[in-house]
């Protein structure tokens, strides 16, 4: 069987290349390619301190969003339920959270007591970490499937997805989620790479992100479904070359090197989700629980116009996909796609890395496909299918590698060429980036016209995450004027939007109502559902012309409707 780690996409025949276009022929000393390797191994570790000492510096800046608060007395619950020795169980009944997994919730909860910052600040900080760890998986994916320059384009292309960085520091479920599944796909992909004798560690990395996948959401499970064509593929193989027997036999023997690592993944899911194993059908009552809309359905503007999130049409994924990622992720995931699936017929391609690459195509497309067929409620734009960037941003790096090294192949001008396409379709999300912060989740691509376009037709900062920096510059101007408290009693705010982070942020002198009738100020949401008030306006957060949040002073006015529809049906 050829190396598995030869880059995936060309036939063994073909003469490597370097990124500039050198020819690797087969007498090349093993040095130069290493060379290469290394200078991209240090590009990837550089990028991820760079990462690092941004995401140090800028996590303060995120807010709160609607589940967040929620989300940190789970933590809480969880913490206490294994400190009193399993009988404080609130935990296990606590709103709904208790049908997911709060594996981030209680380690934000515990590094909350030890960092010198407040709770809040410490989940944007472990939020960034955790999104970095995701990095790392997607980095060393790459780089196991094409070598270490795909690897490094695999990183980049992550790193400049705004809708997966900017989620990191702000998601409990969907970013952890995201991170756990390109945990576990690396396992799968190392465990097929040693078919049919996984190794130990490989066994461990699947155990651990089949534990957090189930034990942050229990979709996590579709992932036997991404299995089955990869292992069908292997098995098939050997029933070509050894026989039915021999083949059923060596599968058999696979299944059981993977059972520790089964084991493994029942005892983490069991630690960050306790209430799965206090009965043991309770994961097929979560399974139960999320195959229908569980809340009560609100309207969410699409192309133009509201509707209740359960009536989503099937084309709202394929849509968020098109308008919100970077142009370059979608143009080089696609060519990724294609080419993994182009794999499968090309026969000087090992077995095992034809599997791999079909796996890996499937943890994009099946999700896809699902949601298409499915039609389940939809909203918050494209949030709950954040895991499938990691596999995508892992086809794209591929794909770029494998396009540059064909057109260099050909010319050296047309792969320096290629190489600056890729670069300046890569500068105008990290353009985005900065002008969004720190709301890089709402971002939409440029070529459908930005936030600026999207304003009118789809929600942006559909969690409220600008009601941190309206509820600072409130406070700021306050102070600045000198205004003092009402004497006996707070100041009155009513809120069109989030009502957790908006008292959060603003402090215990505040008190949050849904009724602007005797208010001292509002604080809005610029979204469709929050109605334009007559009244002077203290505050606007704005982005690339988009209003984000207002605060109105409302104290001598009569108003009394905050929104322009009803936020609950």
């Amino acid at each position: 069987m050829s190396d598995i780690r030869q880059y995936p996409l060309r036939p063994p025949t073909s003469a490597a290349v370097t990124l500039s276009g050198e020819p690797f022929p087969d007498s090349t000393p093993i040095v130069a390619r290493d060379r290469l390797a290394f200078g991209c191994d240090v590009a990837a570790l550089v990028l991820l301190a760079v990462l690092a000492a941004i995401a140090f510096r800028t996590f303060s800046d995120y807010g709160l969003g609607w589940d967040d608060y929620t989300h940190s007395q789970y933590g809480q619950l969880l913490l206490d339920y294994y400190a009193s020795g399993f009988s404080d169980r609130r935990a296990l009944s606590f709103v709904n959270l208790y049908m997911y997994g709060g594996g981030f919730d209680m380690l934000a909860a515990l590094v909350a007591k030890v960092l010198p910052y407040d709770l809040f600040a410490t989940r944007r900080l472990v939020g960034a970490a955790v999104g970095l760890v995701g990095m790392i998986v997607v980095w060393r994916l790459g780089r196991r499937l094409g070598g270490a320059a795909a690897g490094l384009l695999a990183l980049i292309l992550l790193a400049t997805a705004p809708l997966y960085y900017g989620h990191m520091f702000i998601n409990a479920k969907d970013a952890p989620f995201a991170v756990a599944m390109v945990l576990l796909l690396y396992g799968l992909v190392r465990a097929l790479q040693d078919y049919p004798r996984p190794g130990v560690w490989t066994i461990v990395i699947f155990g651990i992100g089949l534990g957090l996948s189930l034990g942050t959401r229990i979709m996590g499970g579709m992932t036997a479904f991404y299995m089955m064509l990869p292992t069908a593929i292997m098995v098939a193989h050997d029933m070509k070359a050894q026989g039915l027997r021999p083949a059923a036999a060596t599968c058999g023997l696979f299944v059981l090197r993977m059972i520790p690592g089964l084991l493994l993944g029942y005892a983490v899911m069991a630690l960050v989700w306790p209430w799965s194993v206090v009965e043991p059908l309770n994961p097929v009552r979560a399974i139960e629980y999320f195959s229908h809309f569980f809340e009560k359905p609100w309207k969410e503007m699409f192309a133009g116009q509201p509707v209740l999130v359960p009536n989503m049409p099937r084309s709202y994924l394929p849509t968020y996909l098109a308008l919100k990622l970077p142009e370059i992720l979608l143009l080089l995931g696609s060519a990724g796609l294609i080419g993994a699936v182009a794999a499968q017929f090309n026969r000087q391609i090992a077995p095992a890395q034809r599997a791999c690459l079909l796996l890996v195509a499937t943890a994009v497309i099946f999700p896809v496909a699902l949601a298409i067929a499915t039609k389940p409620a939809m909203y918050n734009g494209i949030r709950h299918f954040l895991f499938i960037l990691p596999p995508l941003c892992v086809l794209g790096g591929l794909a770029g590698i494998f396009i540059l090294r064909w057109l260099a192949e050909r010319a050296r001008l047309a792969a320096l060429a290629g190489g600056v396409v890729i670069l300046s379709g890569l500068v105008l999300p990290i353009k985005a980036m900065i002008a969004l912060h720190p709301y890089q989740y709402a971002h939409f691509n440029t070529a459908s016209g930005g936030v600026r376009a999207a304003d009118n037709a789809y929600m942006v900062d559909y969690w409220g995450l600008s009601f941190k920096q309206a509820a600072d510059e409130l406070l700021g101007i306050l102070d600045e004027q000198g205004t003092q408290t009402p004497e006996g009693r707070r100041w009155v705010v009513a809120v069109c939007g989030p009502h957790p982070p908006a008292e959060v942020e603003l402090g215990n002198d505040f008190l949050t109502t849904w009724n602007a009738k005797g208010a001292d100020f509002a604080l809005m949401l610029g979204e469709f559902y929050c109605a334009e008030l007559k009244a002077p306006e203290l505050v606007r957060i704005e982005r690339e012309g988009v209003v984000f949040a207002r605060v109105y002073d409302l104290r001598g006015r009569n108003l009394s409707d905050l929104f322009t529809l009803p936020p609950i049906e």
